[in-house]
């Protein structure tokens, strides 16, 4: 894991405010910083999804609701809401309806971000038998990710970015290779075809499943978009 101090510098709003699949791979890469009392937890996204207002897959096909009130604000508001009994991220994008969602991130240790941050996450997350749960599995998944980082839907959803609670950052991490692929857990009929989902190459064995695994073919399952230098 990375141990080289970063500049604590928000992404502005204007930085989500663009179509949601080239803000969802734009987001790879970068760290999201939560902060837990005195001590800002923080991991690097790897792998996320792209919704529309037109997709039959999105919250926001659904309708305007005021729970879903924050899908069709602006770019750079935040999106929460429960998963399987766990609480869920997503930021708003380009368009009324259309957002990412934040499927899965490593451990990000930094001079901001240091082993005492690492360890509260780890505090937060621990695997089903209570034991801190290794690094590489901790943000391996939506609600692990919420969990590990202690983001709650009654605190965030339909709020903006903080830059002194939280914030999305770039570090100067290069993504050189991303995989494209469908989205997962969508149900039959409703656009799951669609390949919206968006991992890092480098880390996608720790994602919350990884396109690479056997059986999985290139230009059949997946994609791999070589990104510029």
């Amino acid at each position: 894991m990375p141990d080289a101090p970063c500049p604590a510098v928000a992404l502005p709003d204007t930085f989500f405010d663009r179509d949601a699949q080239t803000l969802a791979q734009a987001l790879l890469g970068k760290v999201i910083r939560h902060r837990q009392g005195d001590l800002w937890l923080a991991a690097r996204i790897i792998e996320t999804e792209a919704y529309y207002l037109s997709d039959k897959g999105s919250h926001a096909s659904l309708g305007y609701t005021e729970k879903r009130k924050a899908l069709f604000l602006d770019g750079g508001h935040i999106y929460m809401y429960y998963a399987r009994g766990g609480d869920s991220v997503n930021f708003s994008a380009h368009g009324p309806g259309n957002a990412v969602l934040i499927k899965s991130a490593y451990p990000w240790v930094d001079a901001i971000s240091d082993a005492n941050s690492l360890a509260q996450m780890q505090l937060n997350n621990p695997d089903a038998s209570g034991q801190p749960r290794p690094p590489e599995r901790l943000c391996a998944g939506q609600t692990l990710l919420c969990r590990a980082l202690g983001l709650k839907v009654p605190q965030w959803d339909a709020q903006r970015f903080d830059p002194q609670r939280l914030y999305v950052e770039d570090c100067g991490i290069e993504v050189k290779r991303i995989i494209q692929t469908t989205r997962l857990g969508i149900p039959h009929g409703r656009d799951e075809h669609l390949p919206y989902r968006f991992v890092d190459a480098d880390y996608a064995r720790h994602c919350t499943r990884n396109p690479l695994r056997r059986g999985q073919v290139e230009g059949r399952d997946f994609f791999i978009l070589e990104q510029g230098s």
